[in-house]
């Protein structure tokens, strides 16, 4: 049936996260390998992974709605079938899918599997009363609250009060802008004019109109690489790097790498992931440019020298990045904070003693929670004298004073945007409101970043 194979995807990606425990990202990559979604067209694979995304940010709601027309939950053995109730709920819901077709694939899908075929009458009724009355019951519900565990929200309350942590919430519901990074900032009114994006006054580009990356001017001739404008900040604070060491610890996927190897640093690039490690070293030749991967645990990797500058981007919660990562709302747990800050803490001890003196570290992590951000380096400059703060200083790389605590340190919330310098010189026209509605979206925000620069003192 057409639209099957794209729905099919969807699930399969539900159910890996949901089921699974796999990252979205990681699930999506291995999934797409599949011999079954080889042919699958870039139109049908971004509408699954959109189907996919939308049911795991509203996953708790539109289970709500769900448990009105089903007596007892599915047995563990069905996670496939909760998974395709619950994305054919977000297009019916969210997606505004039409009835019909998205309740026919959905028994169609039900259908294909001997171990589920028996439950298609049972699929088909539940949609049939989602459809029916899903939007009264959800129209009923504080959406955005429903979204988010209790334990994430809470923690969000306290660190930033109700109505920033609520504003918080809605951006990390809305879908990412491609935010791009330039190799050379000297092109970046070319660059803009031909991919039709927004200057931000960050440095970085802002592309909104969604589609392929790969197919986007540029690309292809390794003018630019795909980082979000809060991501990039960390690297621009270390100032003017050219033919200096820096080592970039935890490098990988490798966008702060191609920066600092754009800026002239004589960079090297350490990552625990060979993995990790081969992506970063295919990017940098994409862009053509060069670093020295490593491949080490950051906390007890032994380098022969110390580096004039380190930039610190430590393994986190990533709570600030849910915009790209929806799977963060369902497998993150409020003991991984715990275990993080104390990985973050051995980290950044150990890194701190390959800096030369008169040296600077960025310490940064795309976290919104305090114990891996600022908690963190009041810790470690207590424990370590020979560091102080070098605070960050309004306009500094673009970044507002709202963005500043008053110690100087930065942190990005998914509610703040950067500035546009100057707009898209052309914004394409579209016959598509739901595609409208979703550009207007991603024109603004940006991830959740905490950044801190420490000097060592001469």
């Amino acid at each position: 049936m057409p639209g099957l194979a794209l729905r099919e995807l969807a699930v399969d990606l539900l159910d890996a996260v949901l089921s699974d425990g796999r990252p979205f990202d990681e699930a999506w990559a291995a999934i797409l390998k599949k011999s079954a979604y080889q042919t699958l067209e870039p139109r049908d694979r971004a509408m699954a992974r959109s189907i996919a995304a939308n049911a795991l940010r509203y996953a708790r709601p539109l289970e709500e709605v769900l448990a009105n027309f089903i007596d007892k939950p599915l047995p563990a053995k069905q996670s496939r079938v909760f998974a395709i109730l619950l994305s054919t709920a977000a297009q019916l819901l969210l997606l505004k899918t039409p009835p019909h077709a998205a309740i026919n694939l959905a028994v169609e899908q039900t259908q294909k599997s001997k171990k589920s075929a028996h439950l298609s009458k049972f699929v088909n009724a539940v949609l049939r009363r989602v459809s029916e009355r899903g939007a009264e019951l959800l129209a009923g519900l504080d959406l955005v609250r429903a979204a988010y565990p209790d334990w994430m929200w809470q923690r969000w309350e306290k660190a930033y009060g109700g109505k920033t942590t609520r504003a918080i919430a809605v951006a990390c519901l809305n879908e990412a802008a491609l935010d791009i990074s330039l190799k050379d900032s000297a092109d970046r009114a070319r660059w803009a004019n031909d991919i039709g994006a927004d200057q931000l006054a960050t440095g970085s580009l802002r592309y909104d109109k969604g589609g392929r990356t790969d197919e986007l001017p540029g690309f292809s001739e390794g003018a630019w690489w795909v980082q979000d404008a809060a991501a990039a900040l960390p690297a621009r604070l270390l100032g003017d790097i050219a033919g200096k060491t820096v080592a970039d610890i935890c490098a990988a996927p490798g966008g702060k790498t191609a920066q600092l190897a754009a800026a002239g640093a004589t960079v090297t690039a350490v990552d625990i992931s060979a993995g990790r490690l081969k992506r970063v070293q295919e990017n940098l030749e994409r862009l053509g440019l060069s670093a020295e991967l490593v491949e080490a645990d950051a906390a007890e990797w032994q380098p022969a020298g110390t580096f004039d500058a380190i930039l610190l981007d430590a393994p986190c919660s990533a709570t600030g990045t849910i915009r790209r990562h929806p799977d963060i709302l369902h497998l993150k747990q409020p003991s991984d904070i715990v275990a993080l800050a104390e990985l973050q803490k051995r980290v950044l001890d150990h890194v701190a003693k390959f800096v030369a003196p008169g040296g600077t570290i960025v310490y940064c992590t795309c976290s919104l929670e305090p114990e891996e951000g600022d908690a963190q380096i009041d810790a470690f400059l207590q424990a370590n004298p020979e560091f102080e703060r070098a605070p960050i200083a309004p306009g500094e790389a673009g970044i507002k004073p709202e963005w500043l605590a008053p110690n100087g340190d930065l942190r990005t919330l998914p509610c703040h945007s950067p500035e546009v310098a100057a707009p898209a010189s052309s914004s394409p026209a579209t016959e598509d409101p739901a595609s409208e509605a979703r550009a207007t979206e991603r024109k603004t925000g940006m991830d959740g970043f905490f950044a801190s620069r420490l000097v060592k003192r001469c």
